[in-house]
């Protein structure tokens, strides 16, 4: 018997063969050999049953990062504002009144409108490089809170082979100070989504933070920065030097003192009835040469997902190298997107099977609004240039992040509002010109007609 079957003989529900996503593997099949590599196995042999320590140490150093340097926390706060811009929606070919309201019902109840949610789980996403996602249940079966768990604390409970021991009992949370798990969860109570783990089929391997490699450089120019100032300090302020030919030490020492006294007034004039004079010697003029510096924050950048000119430093920076990186960072904001809204939608699917709803009979998707971080115009483009090619017009509101049924309830809604007496209109030709657009990109136009 399932997980699901189990659920819904618990809530007075009629059986499903619905099974969770993964449980499949889990069952009698002919899998043979171990899932983890030969040092992975050993470190699951003798972990006696606790966390991953090493995992710990790299999420409290992003962390300790985050808080201490402004361009970590930058690079955090923009990447997981870009991932979910526009929010989440559902996407189904052949819409569903009953699953529609279901998702409106599940996104107010788990507070999947709120930006504030939304961010607080990509952050954590990105941040910890994992994103473990309890699914809380209330007496009637119904989802009702997506909790997110700290992931240093949540550990796989899976054999030398990889896999999950008992899928009722799929992982677990350590608490530090008792030394022991205070909960463990079932498969269908806890979501794991891992961000460039090392081996995927391997479900003792968790994901890896976006900067876990980058910590050593960012150390080094931590440590570059306060030599910088510490070198500008004491280095490039002018000086003076005084020369007082065949002054005795008392007579030097005399002058010093009375030349030190005034030093703080705007303008000190000098005296002596000695031969010498006052030179100034200058500050250290190489206090410009900062290639080091420079060579650590491109070290840094590199391995962050956000390019280095998006954070404020574009010196030297082509327009149109920036927009190659920045094509880059959208297809790592995009890949971010599928692996967070993939975690939403593994929820809103156990919530249609505990509520009798087929979800595997239902085609659905859950997906952000906006893609690509483009600009209305450039979306708007591609959109003009899908209707070109004759795509669904279904397709295309997808394409614009909208989703189509609530598109169409929309327009009903307003030709029984707005306009009780509609003329026929005229559907605008859109026109695609290949190679007419600045670096041969296609150019759209759209003739109204008259």
């Amino acid at each position: 018997m399932g997980i699901i079957n189990r659920l819904l003989r618990r809530f007075g529900r009629s059986q499903s063969d619905a099974m969770l996503t993964g449980e499949e593997a889990h069952g009698i099949t002919s899998e043979i050999g171990m899932r983890p590599t030969p040092e992975r196995q050993q470190r699951l042999e003798y972990s006696w049953e606790t966390i991953d320590y090493d995992y710990r140490a790299v999420v409290l150093d992003i962390r300790r990062m985050d808080r201490e340097d402004g361009r970590v926390k930058r690079i955090h706060n923009r990447v997981a504002r870009d991932v979910t811009r526009g929010g989440l929606v559902l996407l189904q070919a052949d819409p569903s009144a009953r699953v529609q309201q279901a998702w409106r019902e599940f996104v107010r109840r788990l507070q999947l409108d709120n930006a504030q949610k939304l961010k607080s789980d990509a952050r954590g996403l990105v941040m910890e490089g994992n994103l473990p996602m309890q699914w809380v249940l209330d007496n009637k079966g119904q989802v009702v809170a997506a909790v997110r768990m700290p992931a240093e604390t949540i550990r796989p409970i899976v054999g030398n082979d990889g896999r999950f021991k008992d899928v009722s009992a799929a992982y677990a949370q350590y608490d530090f100070q008792r030394g022991q798990d205070i909960a463990v969860f079932g498969l269908w109570q806890l979501t794991l989504a891992r961000q460039d783990p090392d081996n995927f089929d391997d479900l003792s391997s968790l994901g890896r933070p976006f900067l876990d490699a980058s910590r050593e450089i960012w150390r080094k120019l931590r440590l570059t920065d306060t030599d910088l100032v510490i070198r500008r300090h004491h280095r490039s302020p002018m000086r003076l030097s005084h020369v007082l030919e065949g002054a005795s030490a008392e007579d030097l020492e005399e002058y010093r003192q009375h030349t030190e006294a005034n030093k703080d007034q705007i303008t000190t004039d000098f005296y002596s009835n000695k031969k010498g004079g006052v030179q100034a010697v200058q500050g250290d003029a190489t206090m410009g040469e900062i290639a080091d510096v420079v060579y650590l924050l491109d070290s840094f950048f590199s391995g962050s997902p956000l390019p280095k000119g998006l954070a404020g430093y574009t010196d030297g920076l082509a327009r149109d190298i920036l927009e190659d990186l920045k094509r880059d960072y959208y297809d790592e904001v995009d890949q971010i997107q599928d692996v967070l809204a993939m975690v939403y939608q593994q929820g809103f699917r156990l919530h249609l099977l505990l509520q009798g709803i087929p979800a595997d009979a239902e085609n659905f998707r859950v997906s952000f609004a906006e893609r690509r971080t483009e600009t209305l115009n450039q979306t708007t483009d591609r959109a003009l240039k899908l209707k070109a090619l004759q795509l669904p017009q279904s397709m295309i509101w997808e394409e614009l992040g909208y989703n189509p049924a609530d598109v169409e309830q929309r327009r009903e809604n307003d030709e029984k509002n707005y306009d009780p007496y509609p003329e026929d209109a005229h559907v605008p030709s859109v026109k695609v010109t290949p190679g007419n657009a600045p670096k041969g990109e296609s150019m759209t136009s759209v003739g109204n007609h008259g």
